[in-house]
């Protein structure tokens, strides 16, 4: 190692030293959730299994822990104070902003009022002020602004100002990132515990019945009826009052408090909607069949009082002495069912198997799946959460009102399955069973997670439990449905018996009334019945027998009880089940006994020592038992003497159901066998053994154990699963212990091995097991992490006299039970020998060493990795697929190891042998090669390979804290270098590289195996070649060679320090990378590193800045690396669509390197720069780059400034000094992507979580929505029908269509519902964060302008500089951060100025724009550093010329386009902030003798007077056409100053853009780009260029207006005149592709040709051939959509807009012509005004004319204001029609509009047919349709007056014109046509056809001039009818056979029209028809024009 210096040495102890081991052995006592843990009884000799697995579930856990893993941030904070506290200490950053939203309440909180617009139009821009400036207050001023400081003081000064209350740890402010590529989080496996499937607390409340004459019990329990299936114990309840349980009081002798319960937990696994509650109730038995005494239910009432109280009484009576007399006995009385399905409202059954399977138990060891987990498991998981029981379902309270009575004859389970199927389908037993009205009242409810007083099936008392609670809650045990896969963790043991039919009918006649009693017996006697029966209600614990309830009258009776009982652990051959019958006789005779002897049957407990269980059908022996019976079954008993007498002959009569829950019964036979055969091996056994129904003798022993391990894999999974934890500790017991069996040396181990391996694999691929994030079995997982511990060997003393091998008991910590059982005395006293392969070890192993090894056993981890290495063919895939099962084991048994050995002081290499180590060697290039070859497979394999690849390297992590490290790092070297030569797909090879490193360098000592202490200075540095060796060439002396070095990664750096070598080498090669999935390499690469660097930042051992400098020196390579990356960092100007203007994109200095973000640009093909500098595509190779999206490049940033910041400032000084200038440009434009990378994005209120994202979905929902209304393809259509209300005006309710909308964030943030507290804690870090960022980009500024002040390309440098300033100043800043920034901007000013105005114009503008923009700020400080600014601004350009003309200009284009678009902007501020400045110039004493402070006053005044346009437009701010009105009359002043017009026409657009009018915002930046043309067309003549603004007139007419009239006008060569960036050929080409994108989004297609034709002649002559083929494609995509969707198209609706009242001021009595989005109904446009008015003059004073006649003002109240808005139609005279082809003409250029009003000479509006008429009125506007503007005045207004039979013309056209239109249309519209023809021909149309010609045509008309009239109708009307005919006829063709009726009676009715009609229509007026000789043109004429009447004939003739 090279030599250190004394501070390094210290520094590396301090981060940890080398020897300190991390894994710590730690014991933890498992957690109980009973107070006492569940044991077998005292005091009785456990059998070894019994023993084993009682062990098992009471030990404590044994955990390996890492003592500081875990995910950086969590260690980070450990000893800092969590996160949580972390943001108390960080200062309240003010952000504008935010201090504006707190304002704007308050403001709005008054009544708005409208002031009346009076016409400015006569107001120039500039005229005296409304008020003097001087009459404001000034805002403090800078104290020493005006004194001279050496630029160099200056900055120093700034310096100090900026390091002073910073933030030490940036990462600790930036959001922690998405885990989805944190593979280094190993997530800890959940502790296997008892598993409780979703609980339900079931409350019953009272019973009642309508007469209470007796005791009733009651018992519930759950039933599945899909499944068939019992699926919980009974819960036995006593309602009863203290009055009837005294009848009982002789039968009971105590009550258990635990027998009192009446709240009941279930617990359901697998919920559904096929679940019942059933409760059954009970009586005690009486005389009488099941109706007879259920009859006095059913009739009495106790409400009748009278004779039904006697009645009651006697009954009562008579069931107190049958209480007395068979108090013990019951009988059925009747049942309720309770559906589920509502709290277990699975949402769609049919799915319900498969998300059931993978929600439950199948999770980890033995763990509850929680409601969140099972919902990540399966998105339609059946948690009870979703699916109602859960948040949303509240406790219910239930009522049961009628009870089904008992059938005698069907009481069986199979019956009730057949009446639950029955109910569920109808819900109506009752036709069949009979009903007994009553009342049972129960709550229902999700269990709590904590249930005080609660006992667990076993009666053990769950905790919390206090010591006075009565009444307890029961945990009713669960029988689930399916396997439940959670091992065992608890001692239980049950069992349930379900007696269920008895035949008797050939039995003698005294068995009629049957019971049985049961009995759990430990011997014959009598006594021997043993109390292990639970009791039901109000009883004692537990009983010694039990009785069923009785049938009246019954000799074959089902039975429906269920005996639960607790077996005892020790069973033996004499436990049995007894079961004895009884015949109870109810009627009282004298003498007689109650129960008469019938028989008996018994069932011994265990068969071939094995537990019992199952269904059986028993004999009955109808006498006395003989001795013994017990040891054999019932069916097999042998012949006794004297004989048993059997009934029916010994044949089976009785049917019977048993079964076991029990943890310590396998009920397996492969898993009983091999428990068996173990413990044959451990303690001491008489040979032959018994293992179920066959006997082993010692020398089978070894083969039959063999053949048990093998086997073991062929158990069922669940009883696998169920006994997991102890199988594998036998098996790994196995493969250690050294075994001697009759004589012969025995070694299981390979088997062992195998088998475990067989397990691991099926566990893996069952379906029903869950995995976590790396595919590892969650069961295997919980059982390494808890469970596993080192096999203890059993050691016996060898007698012969060899030494022993013991060590000393106090060195050696044994695991568990330490007692050394003693190996039977049959096996030859144990020889201890080694167990692994013996045709291994002798290649291993010399013969000495052998004798070692006979003595100790083979350690646990050297004999697994032995067997991992020489296992083949399937054994060895499946070890190397789930590789990272037995790395965690061989980690979990070395730390053992070391811990036990006490290893820790010697050094890490003797730890292991070496023969050990050869061997993971081998296994980590086994697995790694295997990870290659998969990868060289098909997709499906990479995921597999994956999982192994992290595995690995989560081994390795672990190795580096046991092993030596040297060696580790060697198969690190080894690992990489392997892969790369196997694969050749770089993505994949990258991504794989990445996890691993990623892994290993989550290494808490990574900072020290990296060396990272090795100082620079220290280091060696000789030239070599470097990744961007650009950059060094230009390097000169050996030192700088040496610093430049530094910042590359070479070859040094990689050897000394590894792993970052290593991670750096991917990150560089998967940004240089190609190819498909790049991206996400790149992702996780990024990723990879900033959790590196944000673990340093965190890390308490970190937080001197010495030892961070260090750190910074580590990482320097990154940073070259970034900059070669720049290309590919994500463009923020793009995405951000606040910009005012897409910074950069049309620079245009000349500079030397200027790549700025042009290069960026040109990169994703969006430069249009005519003048790009050369070097801009020779500085990178033009290739196309991948591009990083938005996340990753932040996060790549947040490495660079963390780098810059920690780093050593005088090294990034001296670098910055050394590099060339292109890469300085590199520089600036990375921290320009840095500025816009992070912006303050405001604090998320609680009610708009990230507005910015839920925006921009939205805008990019609707951008697609209005494609898809607009109807592009199928999916418009389908839009279109989903659109609710009217199908044809979709989008009406804008929030109705994108249900979505309110769901968009939970996907993305999962926490949606976010406390205030958090919001503003988020806001606080995230505040902070972006003013630290920002301030490192500003210290790097300064850095880069000291260190370049002394280089000559300053001036290229100034403007990349001054670029990231503005910019940064563009974004939401801290009042922090301003003033540093101003400050430095002031210094650039002071030192720079000259240049700046000289070079950067286009910087300058920016510069104006937005310390303007602040000045207007709300913060004073931020308004006194901005005004400080400008003033200076204005200085020094004023020192430079001598008149600053060029800032006067752009000062005052700011100041407009401010005014017309920044919604915060406050002219009181900004009037403040021009006072401030005008006090500058005041106290400025050296300026005064210059004409510098008029020049000062003047634009001030100017700047004034702009503002008072603005004070207007903000009073209409609500009025959005008022508003339109006034900015358009403020742009139409400006028709003077050219710069300025444009800014307020471009304002105007982007006001119209927000309200969606895009095509009047295109027309706004048509007009802009004719008034660019025609200074264009003044300044240079191209014949490719437009002639001004007559170009445009095919675009609209309108666009004339801005052609520059006079020469008044300024002319554009003036200084600082059309300057701006827009009077360029690039501006004119941007400006028109900008109206062409706005077109193209409002619809208008044909005018985006139009607009093209002006900019293809200028692309052409500038050669753009790719922008070319970008306007033709869009140009085709224009034409497609003409063609596609013609008439689909919706252009404006319009709207007359009459105002009238003086309320109105200057609007009274004018009228507009309003256009609105298409589809808007009058209500609507009618309800907006009228609420807008209704605000401004109060609702009452205002009223909307509902009619369109003309309006009397002499009638109308003076004090109200009127609207009156009426529907208008564009209007067209014929000759038009013909040049307005198309949909589009027709709607396009519109100027004159129709509206008709009916009305009758008596005034009303509509009358009959002769005496209606109707009067036309046409508009004419000022202006043509489309506009800049949505609303323009109406200058000419002429009406027309139709008489009736010309109202009847048009209407007979009209209805003419419908028909053909129905019958052409293509493809044809059935629906359409037949609508069309019913309300022609049908039948019953009132005012129809028939009855217009029979007013019209009846008779010829007496006045001579209606003749034409006459016949004109005549001619419709034969037009019409045989249009009719056609459309009858193509009806027929289209028709399906179900309409052929209706065809018919179509045609009929057709005839019919046709007949009546015929004598009218064929009627001709003989003088029409007389031969005219001589043709006069005057009476055509006439004719013509007397069809439109002027209104003044036609009053003059009516009077």
């Amino acid at each position: 190692m090279t030599h250190l210096n004394s501070l390094d040495v210290q520094l590396a102890q301090e981060l940890g030293d080398f020897t300190d081991d991390d894994l710590d052995v730690v014991f933890t006592p498992k957690e109980c959730r009973t107070l006492q843990p569940s044991l077998p009884e005292e005091g009785v000799e456990l059998d070894p299994h019994v023993r084993d697995c009682v062990q098992t579930y009471i030990r404590e856990w044994l955990i390996v822990n890492q003592k500081n893993q875990g995910s950086p941030e969590i260690c980070g904070f450990k000893k800092t104070g969590s996160r949580k506290d972390f943001h108390k200490t960080l200062p309240k950053q003010t952000f504008e902003s935010e201090t504006l939203e707190c304002s704007e309440p308050a403001a709005q909180a008054g009544p708005c009022h409208l002031n009346v617009l009076c016409d400015v139009s006569g107001k120039g821009p500039i005229t005296a002020c409304d008020f003097d400036l001087r009459s404001l207050q000034p805002d403090k001023r800078l104290e020493n602004l005006l004194q001279q400081v050496s630029a160099e003081d200056f900055e120093k000064q700034n310096e100090e100002a900026r390091r002073t209350n910073r933030q030490a740890e940036l990462f600790a402010l930036y959001p922690s990132v998405d885990e989805e590529d944190a593979v280094e989080i190993r997530p800890v496996p959940e502790c296997p515990k008892e598993h409780l499937g979703n609980r339900i607390l079931v409350k019953l409340l009272n019973l009642k019945f309508e007469i209470e004459i007796e005791p009733l019990f009651a018992s519930i329990a759950l039933y599945d009826v899909k499944e068939r299936k019992k699926i919980s114990e009974n819960f036995h309840c006593d309602l009863n009052s203290d009055q009837f349980k005294g009848f009982l009081r002789a039968h009971t002798p105590s009550v258990a408090a635990s027998s009192q319960a009446r709240s009941a937990v279930f617990s359901v696994t697998y919920p559904s909607s096929d679940i019942y509650l059933v409760v059954k109730i009970e009586k005690v038995l009486q005389q009488g069949e099941i109706g007879d005494c259920a009859e006095p239910y059913t009739v009495i009432k106790e409400s009748d009082g009278g004779k039904s109280k006697e009645k009651i009484e006697k009954l009562k009576l008579q069931a107190e002495s049958f209480c007395q007399r068979l108090g013990k006995y019951r009988m059925p009385f009747a049942w309720a069912p309770i559906s589920l399905s509502s709290f277990f409202n699975v949402s769609t059954l049919e799915r319900e198997v498969t998300d059931v399977d993978s929600v439950v138990g199948r999770s980890s060891v033995g763990e509850r799946r929680t409601l969140a987990q099972s919902r990540r498991l399966s998105e339609r998981a059946l948690s009870l959460e979703e699916n109602g029981v859960g948040s949303n379902f509240k406790t219910s309270t239930l009522s049961v009102s009628s009870f089904f009575k008992q059938e005698g004859d069907r009481l069986s389970d199979e019956d009730l399955f057949k009446f639950l199927a029955d109910y569920k389908r109808s819900s109506s037993l009752q036709r069949r069973v009979k009903s007994i009205p009553g009342l049972l009242r129960l709550e229902i409810s999700t269990a709590p997670e904590i249930i005080n007083c609660c006992l667990t099936p076993e009666m053990l008392p769950v905790k919390p439990f206090p010591e006075n609670r009565t009444r307890p809650h029961k945990e009713i045990l669960e029988f689930p449905t399916r396997e439940v896969y959670v091992p065992h963790t608890v001692y239980r043991n049950l069992l349930y018996v379900y007696p269920q039919r008895l035949n008797f009918v050939n039995k003698l006649a005294s068995a009629r009334n049957i019971t049985i009693k049961i009995q759990f017996m430990c011997g014959e006697d009598a006594s021997n019945a043993m109390p292990v029966i639970f009791g039901k209600s109000s009883g004692p614990e537990f009983l010694q027998e039990v009785y069923t309830a009785v049938t009246y009258h019954n000799k074959s009776p089902d039975f429906y009880e269920e005996v639960k009982i607790k077996l005892p652990a020790k069973l033996t051959v004499n436990h049995h089940l007894l079961f004895t019958f009884y015949h109870i006789s109810c009627q009282q005779k004298q003498g007689a006994s109650v129960e008469t002897l019938l028989g008996y049957s018994w069932l011994p407990i265990l068969l071939n020592e094995r537990l019992q269980t199952g269904s059986y059908c028993l004999p009955v022996a109808l006498e006395k038992l003989p001795p013994n019976y017990s040891m054999h079954s019932a069916e097999k008993v042998p012949l006794q003497n004297p004989p048993i007498k059997w009934a029916e002959g010994h044949k089976g009569v009785f049917n019977i159901e048993v079964q076991a829950v029990s943890s310590v019964h396998t009920q397996d036979n492969h898993l009983e066998k091999f428990f068996t055969l173990c413990h044959s091996l451990e303690s001491q056994v008489t040979f032959p053994i018994r293992v179920l129904d066959q006997k082993i003798s010692e020398m089978a022993l070894e083969h039959e154990l063999k053949l048990s391990i093998i086997c073991l894999n062929s158990s069922r999974l669940e009883p696998l699963v169920l006994f997991l934890h102890l199988v594998l500790d036998k098996l790994f017991q196995l493969s250690v212990q050294p075994m001697v069996i009759a004589g012969q040396t025995a070694n299981f181990s390979q088997f062992a091995f195998e088998s475990v391996v067989a397990i691991a694999n099926s566990l893996h691929n069952s379906k029903d097991l869950s995995k976590d994030q790396h595919g590892r079995n969650c069961l295997l997982a919980s059982y390494v992490h808890y469970v596993f511990r080192l096999p203890e060997v059993q050691r016996d003393v060898p007698k012969s006299g060899a030494p022993t091998a013991l060590p000393d008991p106090r060195s050696y910590h044994t695991y568990g039970r330490t007692s050394a059982a003693a190996v039977s005395s049959k096996l030859l006293q144990a020889r201890v020998m080694s167990s692994s392969n013996p045709d291994l070890v002798g290649t291993h192993s010399a013969a000495d060493e052998e004798v070692k090894n006979i003595m100790s056993s083979k350690h646990f981890h050297e004999e697994l990795a032995l067997q991992m290495v020489v296992s083949t063919g399937m054994v060895r895939e499946t070890v190397f697929k789930y590789a990272w099962f037995f790395f965690e084991l061989l980690v979990k048994s070395m730390a053992q190891h070391v811990h036990n050995m006490d290893k820790r002081d010697s050094f890490r290499r003797t730890r292991f042998s070496d023969r050990f180590m050869d061997d993971i060697t081998t296994i980590v290039n086994v697995v790694t090669s295997e990870i290659a070859a998969l990868l060289v497979k098909p997709q499906k394999e990479n995921e597999q390979a994956e999982k192994m690849n992290i595995s690995l390297a989560f081994f390795l992590y672990d190795l580096l804290s046991l092993m030596d490290r040297g060696f580790v790092f060697n198969l690190i070297r080894h690992y990489c270098n392997q892969l790369s030569a196997k694969l050749n797909n770089l993505p994949m090879l990258i991504s794989m590289r990445l996890e691993f490193l990623r892994i290993l360098c989550s290494h808490e000592h990574y900072l020290n195996l990296n060396l990272f202490f090795m100082n620079a200075d220290t280091a060696p540095t000789s030239p070599c070649p470097s990744i961007s060796s650009q950059n060094s060439s230009s390097c000169s002396s050996f030192q700088d060679q040496k610093i430049a070095s530094m910042f590359d990664l070479t070859s040094e750096y990689r050897q000394q320090h590894f792993l970052t070598g290593l991670l750096f080498t991917e990150l560089a090669a998967a940004l240089d990378a190609e190819g498909e999935g790049i991206s996400k390499v790149q992702r996780k690469a990024v990723s990879a590193i900033h959790s590196l660097l944000s673990s340093h930042d965190l890390d308490p051992r970190c937080v001197k800045p010495e030892v961070k400098v260090k750190i910074a020196a580590l990482y320097l390579p990154l940073v070259g690396i970034i900059l070669d990356a720049l290309p590919q960092l994500c463009d923020f100007t793009v995405a951000d669509t606040r910009r005012y203007r897409t910074s950069g994109s049309d620079e245009e200095q000349e500079g030397a390197g200027a790549i700025n973000q042009n290069v960026a640009l040109a990169i994703a093909g969006n430069n249009f720069n005519l003048k790009t500098s050369g070097i801009v595509l020779s500085s990178l190779p033009y290739k196309q780059y991948n591009m990083l999206n938005a996340d990753t490049t932040r996060n790549l940033m947040i490495c660079f400034l963390w780098i810059m910041k920690n780093a050593d400032q005088s090294l990034i000084r001296k670098w910055i000094a050394d590099l060339p200038s292109m890469q300085l440009n590199r520089i600036l434009d990375l921290l320009f992507i840095c500025v816009l990378c992070f912006e303050y994005k405001g604090k998320q209120s609680s009610d708009k979580v990230s507005t910015q994202v839920l925006q921009k979905s939205r805008d990019v929902k609707a951008r697609l929505e209005e494609a898809l209304l607009r109807g592009e393809g199928a999916r418009g259509e389908m839009m279109r029908r989903r659109a609710p209300g009217n199908d044809r005006f979709p989008g009406l309710n804008e929030n109705l269509r994108w249900k979505k909308e309110q769901t968009h964030w939970r996907q993305a943030n999962e926490k949606l519902d976010k406390t205030k507290a958090e919001l503003d804690q988020e806001a606080l870090i995230s505040g902070n964060l972006a003013t630290e960022a920002h301030l490192i980009i500003l210290d790097m500024q300064e850095n880069i302008i000291q260190a370049s002040s002394a280089l000559d390309c300053k001036d290229s440098l100034l403007g990349g500089v001054l670029r990231v300033l503005v910019n940064s100043l563009n974004c939401d800043q801290s009042t922090t951060y301003l003033t540093h920034c101003f400050a430095t901007l002031r210094a650039l000013i002071a030192k720079f100025g000259d240049l700046l105005f000289e070079e950067e114009v286009e910087q300058c503008f920016d510069l104006c724009h937005q310390v303007l923009h602040h000045c207007s700020s709300s913060m004073d400080v931020t308004r006194s550093q901005a005004c400080a600014t400008l003033y200076l601004l204005m200085r020094f350009s004023f020192g430079a010329t001598s008149n600053f003309a060029r800032v006067k200009m752009q000062v005052t284009m700011s100041l407009a386009s401010l005014v017309g678009r920044a919604p915060d902007f406050n002219e009181e501020h900004l009037r403040r902030s021009l006072r401030t400045i005008l006090a500058y110039s005041e106290e400025d004493t050296a300026m005064q003798m210059t004409p510098f402070p008029t020049q000062v006053e003047e634009l001030l005044c100017n700047l004034n007077s702009i503002l008072y346009d603005t004070v207007k437009m903000r009073e209409f701010q609500e009025d959005p056409e008022m508003l339109m009105d006034l900015m358009y009359r403020i742009a139409k002043s400006y028709q003077a100053s050219p710069d300025l017009r444009l800014t307020w026409l471009q304002n105007m657009a982007e006001k119209h853009t927000k309200k969606k009018c895009y095509t009047e915002a295109a027309m706004c930046l048509v007009h802009a780009a004719a008034l660019v043309a025609e200074y264009l067309s003044m300044l240079e003549d191209h014949s490719y260029l437009p002639v001004g603004s007559v170009s445009f007139q095919n675009i609209s007419s309108n666009v004339l207006e801005e052609s520059v009239v006079s020469d008044d006008t300024l002319s554009p060569d003036e200084d600082g005149v059309c300057a701006g960036q827009y009077f360029t050929e690039s501006g004119l080409v941007g400006l028109l592709e900008q109206a062409a994108e706005l077109f193209s989004t409002g619809g208008l297609y044909e005018t985006v040709n139009e607009v093209y034709k002006l900019v293809i002649p200028i692309l052409e002559a500038h050669r753009e051939f790719r922008k070319l083929t970008l306007t033709h494609s869009k140009l085709q995509r224009a034409f497609d959509s003409i063609v596609n969707k013609d008439h689909k198209r919706m252009f404006g609706t319009y709207f007359r807009v009459g105002f009238f009242g003086s309320k109105f001021g200057d609007l009274d009595e004018q009228e507009f012509v309003y256009k609105e989005p298409a589809i808007t109904k009058l209500p609507e446009i009618s309800h907006r005004l009228e609420a807008f008015y209704g605000q401004c003059f109060g609702a009452e004073f205002v009223e909307v004319i509902k009619d369109s006649t003309p309006v009397d003002k002499t009638k109308l109240d003076p004090n109200k204001a009127y609207i009156q808005i009426t529907f208008v139609e564009p209007y067209f005279d014929e000759y038009e029609m013909k040049d307005r082809v198309t949909y589009f003409e027709k709607n396009f250029n519109l100027r004159r509009f129709m509206y008709t009003t009916p009305f009758t000479l008596e005034g009303r509006p509509r009358g009959e047919l002769h005496e209606q008429y109707r009067r036309n009125t046409v508009l004419t506007t000022m202006h043509a349709f489309p506009y800049i503007k949505t609303r323009i005045s109406v200058i000419q207004k002429e009406e027309f007056v139709l008489t009736p039979i010309e109202v009847a013309i048009e209407d007979m056209k009209k209805k003419t014109l419908q028909l053909a239109v129905a019958i052409n249309q293509e493809p044809p519209d059935p629906k359409m046509l037949q609508m069309v023809l019913q309300g022609s021909v049908g039948a019953t149309v009132n005012q129809g056809p028939l009855e217009v010609a029979q007013v019209f045509l009846a008779e010829i008309p007496a006045d001579p001039k209606l003749y034409r009239h006459h016949n004109k109708l005549r001619l419709c009307f034969k037009e019409f009818i045989m249009r009719c005919g056609e459309a009858v006829e193509k009806n027929k063709r289209l028709i399906t056979a179900d309409q052929r009726e209706y065809q018919q009676e179509l045609k009929k009715n057709y005839h019919k029209l046709k007949e009546n009609l015929r004598p009218m229509i064929e009627r001709k007026i003989p003088e029409l028809y007389k031969p005219i000789f001589r043709v006069e043109s005057q009476k055509r004429d006439s004719f013509h024009r007397s069809s439109f009447r002027k209104c003044e004939t036609q009053l003059s003739q009516g009077s």
